[in-house]
């Protein structure tokens, strides 16, 4: 909790009272290396938060192969779907790509948390357009550049998790094999 209460007041007034409430409704969990938060068929029941570690969203496709779509690092809330109280099934996995400590809460809690607590759901709703416009601009770029450029960016965009995640999945990410990603990094060395 004593990453996300900061991370929450960024956007929004929380009384003494409202924190306490906020609190008693989470606990801790860690994801160990290629554990899933989610998977892809199955209702998500719980909303976390990310204190420490990075996961990934991949899907397969019609092929069989596993493509990233993007990471999530600390300090980030993944909510299911777009507001986390309407039931989700994804069709994507989220998966540790290192051991992970989150904050979680129940779907049940979180929902309580929305009826009692007001200005909660503005609060949520800014966090929400945050992160999806920080997720546009990262994305939106690599579809009309070439492999190099898309690594370049990606290494700028992400600067601490070239270093913490397999090459495998950062070539996955950015649509391009393991091999080209090799040769792509020795060139620019």
């Amino acid at each position: 909790m004593k990453s996300f209460i900061p991370y929450v007041l960024q956007f929004g007034n929380l009384t003494t009272q409202q924190i306490d409430f906020i609190s008693s409704k989470a606990y801790e969990v860690t994801l160990h290396k290629d554990e899933h938060f989610w998977e892809a068929g199955k209702v998500v029941t719980k909303i976390g938060f990310i204190t420490h570690g990075i996961l990934r969203v991949f899907y397969y496709n019609n092929e069989g192969e596993e493509h990233t779509r993007y990471f999530i690092e600390e300090n980030h809330l993944i909510l299911d779907g777009h507001d986390g109280e309407t039931s989700y099934t994804p069709s994507e996995y989220l998966q540790a790509v290192t051991d992970t400590k989150l904050v979680v809460f129940s779907k049940k809690d979180w929902k309580e948390i929305s009826e009692t607590i007001a200005g909660w759901d503005s609060i949520i709703q800014k966090i929400t357009a945050t992160y999806l416009r920080k997720k546009l601009e990262r994305r939106s770029q690599l579809v009309s550049q070439d492999a190099a450029t898309r690594y370049l960016e990606f290494l700028e965009k992400f600067p601490t998790l070239v270093n913490r995640i397999p090459l495998s999945y950062v070539a996955s990410y950015l649509g391009i094999t393991q091999s080209s990603l090799s040769r792509i990094r020795k060139n620019i060395r």
